[in-house]
């Protein structure tokens, strides 16, 4: 099994806590931020299995290997 380096974007919204993987574009949500980051981990390893058993992992594998990351905040008005 390969590991991979995600990236996890969190907020918060109500009463509850926003995970997301913006590599992957798959999110999750919790009571906590802990509980929060470890439903998104679920969800990305669901992700990729079914990427896997679809054969649609290569898709997705530049995302994955690059070990070039990003991040950054910035305000718009709208």
């Amino acid at each position: 099994m390969e590991k991979f380096n995600l990236t996890a974007i969190m907020w918060s919204e109500e009463d509850v806590y926003v995970s997301k993987c913006p590599e992957l574009g798959v999110a999750s949500c919790g009571d906590t931020l802990e509980e929060a980051l470890s439903n998104l981990k679920e969800a990305v390893e669901l992700y990729l299995d079914n990427a896997r058993e679809l054969g649609l992992i290569t898709d997705v594998e530049t995302a994955l290997t690059s070990s070039h990351k990003f991040t950054s905040a910035f305000e718009v008005a709208a």
